[in-house]
């Protein structure tokens, strides 16, 4: 397999996993991640995570609230140099968080590096979403409390 059909491969399991997580279960993002202290994500919900461990948090509290989730990348753009890869794109699609429905159109850029030749996500970005923020707002859940932010 090429090395961008490599990393076209870990996009999908990290689209399956988050559609999993979009349904309740975080855990299979865990594998598509780099564990490290350095990985990074700024999720629709807000704030910035830095680190495996608050990455990973952030993960798990949208996944409490998640239900009857799907998204899907659109226009997708790879970039491969060396053991870096980027991705930009636009997620599509929707979730119901604690019961409300949400409506999923985001702009993406995700980051993968190849560690141990296994290509790991070190950075997720989307856009921010007003209407995940205005649902956690109204369970009184603020955007900085999902994770550590800086």
């Amino acid at each position: 397999m090429s090395t961008e059909g490599e990393v076209r491969k870990a996009s999908k399991q990290f689209y399956t996993g988050l559609n999993r997580m979009l349904n309740g279960n975080a855990g299979p993002l865990q594998d598509i991640w780099s564990h490290s202290a350095a990985v990074t994500a700024m999720h629709p919900i807000g704030g910035l995570h830095v680190g495996w461990d608050a990455v990973r948090e952030s993960f798990e509290k949208v996944a409490e609230l998640a239900s009857g989730g799907k998204v899907e990348l659109k226009d997708q753009l790879l970039h491969v140099v060396g053991d870096m890869a980027c991705e930009a794109g636009v997620e599509r699609g929707q979730v119901k968080l604690a019961g409300r429905p949400v409506a999923i159109d985001h702009r993406v850029t995700n980051i993968y590096r190849r560690e141990a030749g296994a290509w790991k996500m070190i950075h997720h970005h989307t856009d921010t979403s007003p209407a995940m923020q205005d649902v956690l707002s109204s369970l009184q859940i603020p955007p900085s409390k999902t994770g550590t932010d800086r």
